[in-house]
């Protein structure tokens, strides 16, 4: 009786170890298990170890039907506020690299971006009621570093420095015409139940020459499987609030599909923003 009820525990020993292997293929420690020993990057749930090069090519939409805007900023003249329209679409370009344990780069650049503006109905300015603009989009970098990975007694922490290029100081509705950049601070924690991270930044807008809050977020991200992982992450700069989920799918060892939608949460941020890419680790 004995001996049967050792080898039954034995069995249910083995099993649940055989399911924890199958839910962390790595063998990394629990609090790993859902995103690995890697830096974490600017495109959610992506993590790059030292060596790694990362490819990501992506399309994304964006809709927000209540654009604040005032005509001086259009090429027009008047400084009142209106809600007009706008609609963008983009192609996008993502690389990052790991240059060791602690430091990571990163480059991102929308290599073609078309966006429809549409003036609002009580606006009296000359502005055209719909017109476009398309082309080379925003392009920036980031450096990424860590402070120290996460251990059973602390969380992970890390920083980056982004910095946007000026790139399209003839363009009105895309691009970035100015410096900018933003100086942010990250945190990282795994349990059983799921990662959660949070990061808060710092933006240096090189129009008005002013420090301001930039881009915040809360993040929750859980592997399902070893092919399947879910990012749920609240987002949010200046009075942009978006509530935004993604589901990662790992087609092989090197290729992964990421289905990804925003959607706002005030009334300035776009409605709906759905993403869809292709990213490959080499």
């Amino acid at each position: 009786m004995k001996t049967a009820q050792a080898l039954s525990a034995a069995i249910l020993a083995l099993a649940a170890t055989a399911a924890q292997a199958q839910e962390n293929p790595a063998g990394d420690p629990h609090y790993l298990a859902d995103r690995g020993s890697g830096i974490s990057m600017s495109q959610f749930g992506t993590f790059v170890e030292p060596g790694d090069r990362v490819i990501y090519l992506f399309y994304e939409y964006t809709r927000t039907p209540e654009f604040e805007y005032h005509p001086s900023e259009l090429g027009s003249i008047g400084g009142q506020d209106f809600l007009g329209r706008l609609t963008e679409n983009e192609g996008l370009l993502y690389f990052a690299y790991g240059v060791s344990e602690r430091l990571a780069v990163e480059v991102e650049g929308a290599l073609y971006a078309k966006t429809t503006f549409e003036k609002a109905p009580d606006d009296p300015s000359d502005l055209p009621p719909r017109f476009s603009e398309s082309g080379l989009g925003d392009v920036e970098g980031q450096l990424r570093w860590r402070w120290h990975p996460e251990s059973e007694d602390h969380a992970e922490l890390y920083s980056y420095l982004e910095v946007v290029l000026p790139l399209q100081k003839d363009k009105l509705l895309i691009g970035t015409q100015h410096w900018e950049g933003a100086l942010g601070l990250g945190v990282l924690r795994g349990h059983s139940w799921g990662t959660i991270g949070g990061r808060i930044a710092a933006a240096w807008d090189g129009e008005d020459s002013r420090l301001e809050l930039g881009e915040y977020a809360f993040e929750y991200l859980k592997r399902l499987s070893p092919r399947w992982r879910l990012v749920a992450a609240l987002e949010g700069e200046s009075e942009e609030v978006s509530l935004i989920g993604e589901a990662q799918w790992t087609l092989s060892e090197h290729a992964l599909l990421k289905l990804n939608c925003g959607f706002g949460l005030s009334p300035q941020s776009p409605d709906i923003a759905p993403e869809v890419g292709l990213m490959i680790r080499f």
